[in-house]
């Protein structure tokens, strides 16, 4: 099956009251986690590269072939889309010409009105060519490749605004952190999400940025008020840095030929596969493909 835009998927979830894993990749054997894990799932499933991701891979060139073409060799046949997480705005021009399906323009660290101009030329662009615009509004706490946020709440205004530039989906800042949650947390704020639902129209899909680590109760009444898509990396890390640790600390990768990175890196894959499809029923979309 061909890489596909987020759009529709993102579209069915917000009326289906659903929401689509987004997981981040870094290397072969979480893409083709990330891809086991959805079609055992039968669930629709974005695979995101951050700009650091990508270049450690290769480039971004190198991430579209090894997505399709994992997709065909693995057989899959659930909807996939290829998706830049925090692009900056050449970024996100180049993944688009290259055959990303989607794109997220961040532009949230610069001003307003400047984030506004960029993200409608990016929306010009990708539309032209059938892939689908994520934008942010509030910056998200936490640290993404570089990019500092400490977690503001964003201004339904804004939010508006960014709306109106005709991106597919929005991620705006509701107290969400990237990363570990600290133990002072004080959870997110449901009343600015219910705002932002409201003032954007009230059917476009929403994202939740930072979403290791967030409790399920919340997790699950985020998407009730309009979150249809919510990212998962760092409990990818964790459980994969977790799985691998064991496999040494037992002596594993001295038995025999363990130390041969197929077996090395199998009990980590193995973990994210298990936390994608547990992700999958967190967010509703198991068999929604």
């Amino acid at each position: 099956m061909a890489l596909v835009s987020a759009a529709e998927m993102l579209k069915k979830a917000r009326e289906g009251k659903y929401a689509v894993g987004a997981f981040n990749t870094n290397n072969l054997e979480w893409t083709k986690a990330i891809l086991q894990g959805a079609q055992e799932s039968n669930a629709p499933v974005m695979i995101q590269t951050s700009m650091g991701a990508a270049k450690y891979m290769g480039g971004y060139q190198l991430c579209v072939h090894m997505v399709e073409d994992l997709i065909e060799s693995m057989g899959i046949t659930v909807p996939v889309a290829l998706h830049l997480d925090h692009g900056e705005y050449e970024d996100a021009l180049k993944c688009i010409e290259v055959g990303y399906t989607s794109v997220m323009y961040d532009g949230s660290h610069l001003d307003f009105d400047t984030n506004i101009e960029q993200a409608k030329d990016v929306v010009a662009k990708a539309h032209a060519k059938g892939v689908s615009v994520e934008c942010e509004v509030g910056s998200i706490g936490g640290e993404e490749d570089g990019i500092i946020g400490s977690g503001e709440l964003a201004d339904p205004q804004e939010c508006k605004a960014m709306a109106d530039t005709g991106i597919d989906f929005l991620a705006a800042g509701i107290g969400n952190i990237h990363g570990s949650y600290p133990e002072n947390w004080t959870g997110l704020s449901f009343e600015t999400l219910a705002e932002i639902a409201e003032i954007t129209g009230g059917n476009l899909p929403l994202v939740l940025h930072g979403g290791s680590g967030i409790p399920l109760e919340q997790v699950q009444k985020a998407i009730s008020l309009g979150v249809s898509k919510i990212n998962v990396n760092t409990e990818c890390q964790e459980v994969f840095a977790a799985a691998t640790r064991k496999y040494i600390e037992e002596g594993k990768d001295l038995e025999g030929k363990g130390f041969d990175p197929r077996k090395l890196l199998a009990p980590g894959t193995e973990a994210v596969v298990e936390l994608v499809k547990q992700r999958i029923e967190w967010f509703g979309s198991k068999d929604k493909a």
